[in-house]
């Protein structure tokens, strides 16, 4: 029998076994979704991992956070995070200061600008995020955000 994931990517051949499907359904649908992120952020010149920024540092509040703390918070693992806040900084939306004690520490935080775009896009996010997931109820939700960090804790990280 073929599964709709066979369909979808028009593969005749079975998956080896369940955990090979499920390993491509995660994977087809996270770019989905990814790519429905994406486009909705472009129009306000963001990219998903500048938005991830902008909320992590409302999170952080006014004292902000250092690169490596940002680093370490991000969603998804990037490599250049100071070329990332560099770019914001240009932008307007983030500011950078020195610490006062060791002036070797650079702490970055929102700017008035930064926080009121990453406030005007809390419900875009929520519609698109809303809309991607949209054939799930509040009951399948939350199982499936059950099984997701059961996976994750079984598995090894990067």
């Amino acid at each position: 029998m073929t599964s709709r994931l066979q369909e979808e990517i028009k593969q005749s051949k079975p998956f080896e076994n369940a955990r090979e499907e499920l390993w491509l359904n995660l994977a087809r649908t996270a770019a989905m979704a990814s790519h429905v992120i994406e486009q909705g952020l472009r129009g306000f010149g963001l990219s998903p991992t500048q938005y991830n920024v902008l909320r992590i540092l409302r999170g952080a509040g006014a004292n902000g956070l250092c690169q490596y703390e940002i680093g370490d918070r991000l969603v998804a693992q990037v490599p250049d995070v100071p070329r990332i806040v560099d770019r914001m900084v240009k932008a307007g939306w983030v500011q950078r200061v020195r610490g006062e004690s060791d002036r070797r520490i650079v702490m970055a935080s929102l700017t008035p600008a930064g926080m009121e775009l990453v406030g005007s896009l809390d419900g875009e996010m929520n519609a698109m995020v809303g809309g991607i997931f949209a054939a799930l109820d509040d009951g399948d939700v939350e199982t499936l955000n059950e099984l997701l960090v059961a996976a994750r804790s079984g598995g090894t990280t990067g």
